[in-house]
């Protein structure tokens, strides 16, 4: 079904805003305009393997012909792993990410063909609750040179960081962060496979504590949780006082198991 984009109560302290922040176009090259949705909803436990089986089984099928038909590059079901506050905060977490997001309701035009089931069998809105909502610009990605994306992103452990400059953030992250993760990624002195980050467009408000988001995505949750790091790493030790210096406070972090994934080729 649609996925928009959710946040926990427990997230929201530490996450998300910020307003348009586009690259620059270069000269022949339109300009890149996806924009993924955020979406984090909470399912009761009792309804969690009926959820889960109606958003693999059909609701899956509605993201692949998307994504075949170019309107949708990335759908994704994510599993809350730990968290605060259960009963009462989202455990589950939907990406979407689309090429035209003014394009994105035809999607969901006519899912009961493409799903080959009654939309009664498949809905789950019914029975789950969606606690918050964002949109969300990618800007940097980057992965080990020997990693097999369907064997070993497992886990994601995200980052929300909050600052006044956004775009500097994630700049400096760019500039000295990502050639010193993919340096280790490849060198095996890290259990990290892969990185990204993005820029939150909207929600903004006091209440939204976060600008920027980080992923880091692990083959097992042990590794998500007590990452190591070999002797012989030598960290980017410029970067770490010029982001304390933007950071308006520490950054909020959730650990999320890859349920499925569709992207595009």
């Amino acid at each position: 079904m649609k996925k928009s984009l959710g946040l926990s109560s427990f997230f929201i302290f530490c996450t998300t805003l910020f307003a348009f922040v586009f690259g620059f176009q270069v000269k022949g090259q339109a300009p890149d305009r996806s924009i993924s949705s955020w979406q984090f909803r909470h399912v009761p436990n009792d309804k969690i393997d009926e959820f889960i089986k109606r958003e693999t089984t059909h609701w899956s099928k509605v993201a692949q012909k998307a994504v075949d038909n170019k309107t949708m590059t990335f759908w994704a079901l994510f599993e809350n792993v730990g968290g605060y506050d259960l009963p009462n905060n989202s455990n589950y977490l939907f990406i979407n990410t689309y090429p035209d997001i003014d394009k994105a309701g035809s999607i969901w035009s006519d899912v009961e063909t493409i799903a080959g089931v009654k939309i009664g069998d498949m809905e789950d809105n019914s029975f789950t609750t969606v606690t918050s909502e964002f949109f969300v610009k990618d800007r940097e990605w980057t992965q080990s040179a020997k990693v097999v994306p369907a064997k070993d992103f497992n886990y994601v452990v995200v980052n929300y960081q909050n600052t006044n400059y956004p775009d500097s953030l994630i700049g400096l992250e760019k500039k000295y962060w990502e050639p010193f993760i993919k340096g280790a990624m490849d060198k095996g002195f890290t259990q990290q496979v892969a990185w990204g980050n993005a820029i939150v467009l909207a929600p903004r408000g006091e209440n939204i504590k976060a600008t920027t988001i980080s992923f880091d995505l692990y083959k097992t949750l042990g590794d998500a949780l007590l990452t190591t790091w070999d002797p012989k790493t030598v960290f980017p030790a410029k970067l770490f006082p010029m982001l304390t210096k933007i950071q308006v406070n520490r950054p909020g972090i959730a650990v999320y198991r890859v349920v499925k994934v569709i992207s595009a080729p």
